[in-house]
């Protein structure tokens, strides 16, 4: 990096008696300030301009859902939906650099003099910020292999026991943040996630166990289950959020005063908790008119609610 010669020009910060780097910079500023404030301006510029089109598509794509008749989105729309945001944070950040190599440029730093520091630093950063390039890799391999995208109702398994459960608000390289029933947000490392259940993934499956007395007529229940099933595809109100009739799979479990009767129906992604809680009101009272009183549910397996397969 190369000194100023003073001589001729009177600088402020020597007749102030301040160091000679002191004077270098205010020289720098004098006579290349403004291409430096330039390039920090556009680059600021710039990358706003990135985050502004990438909301505008995010807006476009959220009224052209809304006033559509469609009941779920696409995978292909969701999956976009994540695409940009990791694309504009990448071109915010290598903007972010270039602008940063510009400005070194004009204050004379040369590049090549940074190899020796950038060595040093990369190297107490590949300590100190494993996670952040695990939580980044991990970010890319759930865009690249469409894992889950924005408007998913995904359960998240953070670490050895935690969980995390709701629908996606959004997805970046780093970091994933869900929207939980009561209306927490929650923030999760991409790097941290151990398993992915997707529960909104091209279609889903309702599971209602159904608990009648031990000395009911089993067979007589499942009629009515199946009949109850039908009718229920049949009402315009539910037909659309489902792909097929809910059907009793038989009898799944036995205790010592009931049994317990699976009924399974496949829905759209997402809906399969809507259907189940509907669904259950129609066998209560189906099974009632028919004489047969459920009685207290037992656990089921899946934690008695609804599963996706």
């Amino acid at each position: 990096m190369s000194r100023p010669d003073p001589a001729g020009v009177a600088h402020i910060s020597t007749t102030l008696g301040l160091p000679e780097w002191v004077a270098y910079l205010e020289q720098v500023l004098a006579t290349k300030g403004l291409a430096m404030v330039l390039w920090v301006v556009g680059g600021i510029l710039l990358s706003r301009f990135i985050r502004w089109i990438a909301d505008r598509y995010e807006g476009r794509v959220d009224r052209k859902f809304q006033h559509s008749d469609a009941i779920v989105r696409t995978e292909d729309a969701k999956h976009r939906r994540a695409l940009v945001d990791v694309v504009a944070w990448s071109l915010i950040v290598i903007i972010s650099i270039i602008v940063f190599l510009q400005v070194m440029s004009l204050m004379g730093i040369s590049t090549s003099s940074l190899v020796g520091p950038t060595a040093v630093i990369g190297a107490a950063l590949g300590f100190g910020a494993q996670r952040v390039v695990q939580d980044v890799l991990a970010g890319f391999f759930v865009v690249a292999e469409r894992q889950y995208g924005y408007g998913d109702l995904v359960c998240l398994q953070v670490g050895s026991a935690a969980t995390a459960e709701g629908p996606v608000e959004d997805v970046t390289l780093r970091v994933t943040k869900l929207r939980t029933s009561d209306g927490e947000m929650i923030t999760v490392p991409n790097g941290q996630v151990v398993k992915v259940n997707n529960l909104s993934r091209e279609w889903a499956r309702s599971v209602v166990d159904v608990p009648v007395p031990a000395d009911a007529d089993v067979g007589r229940a499942t009629d009515v289950l199946r009949e109850v099933g039908k009718d229920f595809f049949d009402d315009p109100a539910w037909h659309k959020l489902m792909l097929s009739a809910p059907e009793p799979l038989g009898v799944t479990g036995m205790e010592l005063d009931s049994v317990t009767i699976r009924m399974v129906a496949r829905t759209l992604p997402g809906k399969q908790f809507e259907i189940g809680r509907a669904l259950r009101v129609r066998i209560v009272q189906g099974l009632a008119n028919n004489g047969i009183i459920t009685t207290s549910a037992p656990v089921s397996p899946n934690g008695n609610r609804d599963a996706h397969a």
